[in-house]
């Protein structure tokens, strides 16, 4: 569940050079967003941790489980659960900047 937590924040940390920008500018603190494209050089090597993360992440939620009573079927469920929300949000950060022409 922390691996998946990560990886949506590395994911959104590199997609701050697009989100930011338009975030700040939807707020009225234009100047401050476009500081945030600061950040686009570094977008390569936090999208490879994004998706380190997010392997990792399914890796620990679908790995196979010795019989021990501290594995519940029902806390498996919900750390799947939590791992595929974190995909779906790191891949809606990841692909923010293709998108975002369609919306305003």
């Amino acid at each position: 569940m922390k691996t998946a937590l990560a990886s949506v924040l590395a994911a959104g940390v590199a997609s701050a050079c697009c989100i930011g920008p338009v975030a700040f500018v939807l707020l009225g603190a234009g100047t401050f967003g476009a500081s945030l494209a600061a950040l686009e050089p570094y977008r390569p090597v936090l999208l490879t941790a994004t998706a380190l993360l997010l392997g990792g992440a399914f890796y620990v939620a679908y790995r196979p489980t010795s019989n021990c009573d501290t594995c519940s079927p029902a806390s498996r469920k919900r750390t799947r659960l939590a791992v595929w929300f974190a995909a779906a949000l790191a891949t809606a950060l990841v692909t923010f900047p293709y998108y975002v022409d369609y919306l305003f």
